[in-house]
């Protein structure tokens, strides 16, 4: 047989880790962070467990890169499902997609996410990855076309703000409903209740909407700006 040509030995790498990052979202959201082992993953996944220490240096990473992927997958497609926006509000409903898309993940998958969320803020950090760099890139081009003069700057405020709602969603004892925080968010950007993918049941009567491509933040979103991104 004549050998593999590179481009099907990468495609097969390629899958090979998709099939990791999947299992792992599967496996934590089952049964959690502590009982979800490396060989459980690898299992799941079809693979060898030597491979995970090929592609990913700990069981944190992998989680990391696994919500990651997870974020990035739901946000895509959120972004672009039919009837794609057009014309002048397009860029509006597209951040309303991205917040709705986000906000989605929280309170669908509290336990995965908040062992995501956990996991930030221990030693290790924020993992830069393949699928981080792809949600980046998707979260920047919604602030572009949302009309952001300066998405370098805008981009990471809007990042700060939708981990902070995760965090106040999932938040133990004292969790704040998605429809308060959503609710927020709009009125920081000026978006119409209307938008995106409203949850059902009514919105919350202190929930304020500002005038469209208002961008005056108010107290309770300001306080969703993680701790160093103000």
């Amino acid at each position: 047989m004549s050998p593999r040509s590179a481009s099907v030995n990468e495609e097969l790498r390629r899958r090979s880790r998709e099939r990791l990052l999947q299992a792992t979202v599967e496996l934590v959201d089952e049964r959690g962070y502590e009982a979800t082992t490396l060989g459980d993953i690898a299992e799941r996944a079809g693979s060898a467990r030597g491979l995970i220490s090929y592609y990913f240096p700990g069981k944190r990473q992998l989680l990391q890169s696994a919500v990651h992927r997870l974020m990035h997958l739901s946000l895509e497609a959120g972004l672009s499902r039919e009837p794609y926006p057009d014309g002048a509000d397009a860029g509006r409903e597209l951040l309303a997609r991205a917040i709705d898309a986000i906000l989605g993940l929280a309170r669908d998958r509290p336990t995965l996410m908040r062992t995501h969320m956990a996991g930030i803020l221990t030693a290790e950090g924020f993992i830069q990855c393949p699928e981080q760099q792809r949600l980046a890139q998707l979260l920047r081009d919604t602030v572009v076309a949302y009309g952001s003069a300066d998405p370098d700057t805008d981009y990471p405020l809007l990042r700060a703000l939708l981990m902070g709602a995760v965090v106040a969603v999932l938040l133990p004892g004292a969790p704040m409903p998605v429809t308060r925080l959503r609710g927020e968010l709009f009125q920081r950007y000026g978006l119409d209740w209307e938008l995106g993918a409203p949850p059902d049941g009514e919105r919350d009567e202190q929930d304020e909407q500002v005038p469209s491509g208002g961008m005056a933040p108010s107290r309770a979103s300001q306080a969703l700006v993680m701790p160093g991104q103000q």
